[in-house]
């Protein structure tokens, strides 16, 4: 009996934070594990463009674009969604996609599959707002932030699932790569339309909207401004997971890719098996400021580790534990922070303009990292990125968001 309490009172634990959620929102997430699933293409796509001829500054500039397309495509799904409904918005970017996959792997003239790309990025990205619309809108304002967890969760699962999978798949032939991205995007688009329908406003909500935000359009939200500058500064040090940070783990620490990519995945997994559990408790709180203010701290240390404890490997680990516990207590919180200033008539153009920040930030966050790194060294890098977030983190907590 002893032995299977602690088992009894997990299972409750885990029962209760996955409890409350709308059928939908659960729907939403399985559409959003398969459409992730077959996230391949990207993390391949320096390795398949010199793979077939072209230099790394080519394939550079191709990645480049892909970033500048997931800014336009930002805005114009916010605008979108906003005007067509973010229901339209999803089918639309599903199905566009997942044809525009497929064509950019037949494509072999450099113009060309610079071109694709540049659209691809577009279509791709403009599905995100209005997916982020519908969390919001299947959910209620006292399970949001875990509605958006869940989404996280199926976000990174399917990512996993995509990653290993691409490996093992890149190596056979890389054009199954589009095909499978291609595809995964369509079949979730189907399950979309058979699972999911739009739902209905309320009377009641919609008046509410009206009564506080209608008058107020994201760019005349002072605050929203604000707060998409402070989520730049702290998506320039997150990106460094998935940039620089690899490449210092490889020449400093000398670690094999092998071992890289289970601390990458770490990342995921770590978030899988706890954020629903820890945002179940932190949730009700009300205090969504301290608490991205919290996550910043943590991203911070993760920073601080690689110059205070050099113990290679081992500081890796402590390291990836300790950004991933950072985005765990900062990204679900600033989703909800975004959508509490959104009505239902201006909620699309909010996570429209979120989604852009954060792509800017993936565009300039890499490159600006790996400069930094190469001309003043990872350590000075480290101590910027550790200062930066410090500062956000201070800002977050004390300004009058």
């Amino acid at each position: 009996m002893n032995l299977l309490k602690p088992i009894s009172s997990t299972w409750s634990l885990y029962r209760n934070a996955y409890s409350g959620l709308s059928r939908s929102t659960w729907l939403l997430s399985l559409v959003m594990l398969v459409n992730r699933s077959g996230t391949m293409v990207l993390p391949f796509m320096t390795i398949y463009l010199t793979g077939i001829g072209y230099t790394l500054f080519q394939a550079g500039i191709v990645v480049g674009l892909f970033g500048a397309g997931s800014i336009c495509g930002g805005y114009i799904g916010g605008k979108l969604t906003d005007r067509i409904g973010f229901y339209k918005i999803q089918m639309i970017t599903l199905l566009g996609g997942g044809c525009l996959f497929i064509l950019l792997g037949l494509m072999k003239n450099y113009t060309l599959i610079c071109a694709f790309t540049f659209v691809l990025s577009l279509v791709n990205e403009a599905f995100r707002p209005a997916n982020n619309t519908a969390i919001s809108l299947y959910s209620r304002p006292e399970n949001r932030t875990r509605s958006f967890s869940l989404n996280r969760l199926a976000i990174n699962l399917g990512w996993a699932v995509g990653g290993t999978l691409g490996g093992f798949i890149a190596a056979f032939d890389y054009h199954l790569l589009f095909w499978i991205d291609g595809l995964t995007n369509m079949t979730a688009a189907i399950l979309l339309y058979y699972l999911l329908k739009p739902p209905k406003r309320s009377n009641q909500e919609m008046a509410s909207s009206v009564q506080h935000h209608e008058k107020i359009s994201p760019l005349r939200d002072k605050k929203f401004i604000l707060f998409m500058g402070l989520s730049i500064l702290y998506a320039l040090c997150f990106y460094q997971l998935y940039s620089t940070i690899p490449v210092y783990y490889k020449e400093v620490y000398h670690m094999s890719e092998s071992y890289i990519g289970i601390l990458m995945g770490l990342n995921g997994l770590i978030i899988v098996l706890i954020e629903m559990v820890l945002i179940f408790h932190l949730e009700s709180k009300n205090k969504t400021l301290i608490m991205i203010s919290n996550g910043l701290m943590l991203t911070a240390l993760s920073f601080v580790v690689y110059i205070l404890l050099p113990l290679g490997p081992v500081t890796g680990l402590i390291s990836v534990i300790l950004v991933t516990f950072g985005e765990i207590w900062a990204m679900p919180f600033m989703n909800n922070y975004y959508n509490s200033r959104a009505s239902v008539h201006n909620r699309g153009q909010y996570a429209g303009y979120y989604t852009m920040a954060w792509s800017l930030a993936m565009v300039i966050g890499p490159t600006g990292g790996s400069w930094i790194a190469s001309h003043w060294g990872f350590n000075n890098l480290w101590w910027l990125a550790t200062v930066v977030c410090l500062i956000t983190g201070i800002l977050f907590r004390s300004s009058k968001l």
